[in-house]
């Protein structure tokens, strides 16, 4: 009995040594994925795609949490004061990088407080317009706008969101004056445009290739290097005549800081998983995903370096 005793002792101990993860297979209950954007935007389409595939995989449910706001920080801070243990990860945008230029206060750090998970893909930001502008061409909303200075305004999805980013590259390097309208979100930029009462707007594909496609919305030009495979014959904003407003969209995964190394790489491989699936692959407007491959923008791990659980920037 004191044998059988002192080695149950010795277990426990060694158990209560070992990490979570090694104590029991991760995962065993739901995970949350929080988007820190509105029900409806680019991220939290392919942020549903992606988690829903990777449930299937994984044997558990995965629920999206939309904590919009604040460009984001909302969502962020959530993340950032989550337990590191695989179960409240966060599926950003580049606006993530540039949280310290464009608020004074925060209560996280980007460098210090995640770890990256992967990258998942870049899209194309669009430059939209009511056909009921009577511009046609990007050409002529330059024309308009260097005869017109302050009197245009452009949407975007909060102040310091990628699609306000887009917008104020493009503007310093139009060298135009327009007014910067900021929403909750893309939904509400969106019906602004359309109804005339705000001018343009650089859109994520994804809510607006339907309006596009109906002639409800004109598309001018991709914020991108090149060409987006959704609107093929639609020029990027260089090759219609603005050169320096390049401006990729990407989008990654998260966790907060001190997450286990062997979640983290878990985590990665569900999503090159799920990036491989056609449904996921639809999901995105631009050209398909390429797993695990870093955006310049980025720092974030990739596959050749098995996603290590270190700060993303």
């Amino acid at each position: 009995m004191k044998l059988i005793h002192a080695t149950a002792l010795t277990v426990f101990a060694l158990a209560a040594g070992l990490p979570a993860s090694a104590q029991q297979a991760y995962p065993n209950k739901a995970i949350r994925v929080i988007v820190p954007f509105a029900a409806g935007s680019t991220t939290d389409i392919i942020a549903r795609a992606i988690t829903d595939k990777m449930s299937q995989s994984m044997g558990q449910p995965i629920v999206v949490d939309n904590r919009g706001g604040a460009s984001g920080t909302i969502g962020q801070a959530a993340v950032a004061m989550a337990a590191p243990d695989g179960y409240t990860i966060m599926i950003h945008s580049s606006s993530h990088t540039v949280s310290p230029s464009t608020f004074a206060k925060l209560s996280f750090d980007t460098a210090t407080d995640f770890a990256g998970i992967t990258p998942i893909t870049s899209t194309p930001n669009v430059l939209v317009i009511a056909p009921g502008k009577n511009i046609k061409t990007l050409p002529a909303l330059l024309a308009y706008a260097k005869a017109n200075p302050g009197k245009m305004n452009f949407a975007s999805a909060g102040q310091g969101s990628a699609t306000h980013l887009n917008a104020e590259k493009f503007k310093m390097a139009a060298k135009i004056d327009a007014l910067n309208i900021p929403f909750k979100g893309s939904a509400e930029a969106v019906t602004e445009v359309l109804s005339g009462r705000v001018d343009y707007y650089f859109s994520p594909i994804a809510p607006v290739i339907g309006q596009i496609k109906e002639g409800h919305l004109l598309a001018l030009a991709v914020g991108s290097p090149r060409r987006a495979s959704a609107l093929p014959d639609v020029p990027t904003t260089t090759e219609a005549g603005v050169p320096g407003s390049e401006f990729n969209f990407w989008i990654g995964m998260m966790a907060p800081a001190k997450t286990p190394r062997d979640i983290v790489n878990r985590l990665h491989d569900e999503v090159v998983k799920a990036l491989a699936t056609p449904e996921v692959k639809n999901a995105s407007s631009s050209s398909a995903p390429t797993p695990g491959r870093s955006h310049p923008s980025s720092s974030m791990p990739t596959s050749k370096t098995k996603s290590r659980a270190t700060p993303c920037w």
